[in-house]
């Protein structure tokens, strides 16, 4: 696929619960447009996988640094002039602030999808340390962002990568 032309250095925050397919849909508009791309789940610490591995819900306490790195990441590539798609579950107001918060180069992208639907493909999932039980509580924490592309995440992948790269293409032009 021939990467699309993006006028302007941004980065793409593609958020939502786990299940909702951010690091797929990542990946591949990552691909359509020719940048970096970063999985939020590699920022964890490992005591943080532990924890969820065994089941345990991470607190906003264990959130703190994970979020704190990925922004370092993210500004890391602002200040190379580097593009970049990120994924992270960013669930409530207060996480996407910190990954956001005095910038106007982050193109938000919701993956909205139902809980029987994330419950299913979490059960999908062999290794991954996020486990089905967990899923409730995402939706529980969820605070659904007002100022995203909202994306229905049961679209097949070509239509979701098509919405994303369309909207990024149109928000290098504003």
């Amino acid at each position: 696929m021939k990467p699309a032309i993006v006028t302007a250095p941004r980065l793409v925050l593609i958020m939502g619960v786990a299940g909702s397919g951010k690091t797929t849909v990542g990946q591949l508009v990552a691909c359509a447009l020719g940048c970096a791309f970063f999985e939020a789940d590699d920022f964890h610490s490992l005591a943080n996988k532990t924890k969820m591995a065994h089941g345990l819900a991470l607190d906003d306490a264990d959130r703190a640094p994970w979020l704190v790195a990925l922004r370092a990441q993210m500004d890391e590539c602002r200040a190379v002039g580097q593009r970049a798609v990120f994924t992270c579950s960013a669930l409530k107001d207060k996480y996407r602030a910190v990954l956001m918060r005095d910038t106007k180069d982050v193109v938000l992208v919701f993956l909205a999808v139902d809980i029987a639907v994330t419950i299913a493909r979490v059960d999908l999932r062999v290794g991954h340390f996020m486990k089905a039980e967990m899923v409730h509580g995402q939706f529980a924490e969820l605070e659904p962002p007002a100022d995203a592309l909202t994306i229905d995440a049961t679209l097949s992948l070509d239509q979701i990568v098509a919405q994303v790269v369309a909207h990024v293409a149109g928000a290098g032009r504003s």
